[in-house]
């Protein structure tokens, strides 16, 4: 209960009173806008909170289900391309051939512009999930890979030569030492590479997509001042979305390195 306490004082109330404080500056400042600055089109520049939120709750149900689409493709192409880093991280840790081989090449593939392959992509597959997937999972893999590698090679090394003088196999070293030291690291690119997915999914809905949380967002701005509570409504619920996912990677390191300190509880209490 304590340890609970601490987490709801710690974490969470900040968080919500970051988050009403934002909500308070962006209503006064819509407000200013319309009424004192007389700015032409002051609602499609910031729109009141409270109608963007009106908007919100009436087409929620066209809301969730589009955002379920493209959270649902960024999540398959999140845990390939996740899947795809660890291996590759992997192979690079076991040999520096294999590493000056493919780091080159993966660092050089993370110099192409996304707003430039997305459509590209799209044009060559034409197909909306797969290709939200595999702009997802090519967003994913390179934070993935990257702090991976550096975890597993993070391990002290008397701790690793200790293992070998008890004649520990290969696989025994990485599974009982070299995995466990790199959790932390693997989880930093997940978290990392989590809401990039999700940005990168909704890139290519706005390619011409029939689904998903872009889809509806282009249309509406297409649709111009008439719809701008809608437009603003579909933009936050990408960057909730964006949350989730981050929040959802943070859960799963909690469960999976517990021992961390930021998760041990404050002052030595059980």
């Amino acid at each position: 209960m304590k340890g609970n306490s601490t987490f709801m004082r710690d974490r969470v109330l900040p968080l919500f009173v970051w988050i009403f404080g934002l909500l308070v500056v962006w209503e006064t400042v819509s407000w200013w806008l319309l009424n004192v600055a007389k700015t032409p089109l002051a609602q499609s520049k910031l729109p009141y909170v409270h109608e963007v939120a009106a908007t919100l709750w009436k087409y929620s149900g066209t809301l969730l289900k589009e955002g379920g689409a493209t959270f649902g493709n960024a999540g398959v192409g999140f845990l390939i391309g996740a899947v795809a880093g660890v291996v590759l991280a992997v192979l690079m840790s076991l040999s520096k051939t294999i590493e000056q081989l493919a780091f080159p090449y993966a660092v050089a593939s993370q110099m192409i512009p996304i707003l430039g392959l997305a459509p590209i992509i799209y044009g060559i597959v034409r197909d909306e999930q797969v290709s939200r997937i595999i702009i997802s999972g090519y967003i994913t893999f390179f934070p993935v890979a990257l702090n991976m590698l550096r975890g597993l090679r993070s391990v002290d090394l008397p701790a690793v030569e200790l293992m070998h003088s008890y004649a520990a196999k290969p696989w025994a070293v990485y599974w009982k030492l070299r995995f466990p030291a790199a959790l932390p690291g693997l989880f930093s690119g997940l978290k990392i590479a989590a809401p990039l997915a999700v940005t990168g999914a909704i890139l290519v809905e706005l390619m011409g997509a029939q689904h998903g949380i872009g889809v509806i967002m282009l249309r509406n701005l297409y649709y111009g001042p008439s719809h701008t509570y809608m437009f603003w409504s579909t933009v936050l619920v990408g960057a909730l979305l964006g949350m989730a996912s981050y929040w959802l990677m943070s859960l799963v390191e909690r469960l999976a390195a517990p021992w961390q300190p930021e998760f041990r509880p404050k002052g030595g209490s059980r």
